[in-house]
């Protein structure tokens, strides 16, 4: 089972990949409309043939806008969606980030771990 994970933004989002019991940080993908998001993960879940995807679900108003893209996604994509809460995923991602040592540069990626991290809670719930 091949899962992909996303952590979503309104400019951009943060990716991750597993492939087995590990989540790996894919990439971050700025967009400037929900077309050239969508068209751009199409591409990639076919390319990568993902069989499941978890999106990181946030508390609040962007709750809402989060399930609309993932209905979306479903539908273009024909996957499963599944919905993680993502509660400070991007503050924790930061935080060991900065505890590991990582330079600024690469702290700037911090949308990418917090996908990473959004996707292996997923997989730690189904072990």
């Amino acid at each position: 089972m091949k899962y992909l994970g996303i952590d979503f933004g309104l400019r951009h989002v943060g990716l991750a990949l597993a492939d087995g019991p590990l989540a790996e940080p894919l990439g971050e993908k700025k967009y400037t409309s929900p077309e050239e998001l969508f068209s751009y993960l199409k591409r990639l879940i076919d390319e990568q043939e993902i069989d499941k995807i978890v999106v990181g679900l946030p508390e609040g108003k962007l709750a809402e806008t989060v399930k609309k893209f993932g209905e979306k996604l479903a539908e273009l994509t024909g996957r499963e969606i599944i919905y993680q809460d993502e509660t400070l995923s991007s503050q924790e991602a930061k935080s060991k980030l900065l505890a590991a040592g990582a330079p600024q540069k690469k702290r700037r990626f911090d949308h990418q771990a917090a996908a990473a991290l959004i996707l292996q809670e997923y997989l730690d719930t189904i072990k």
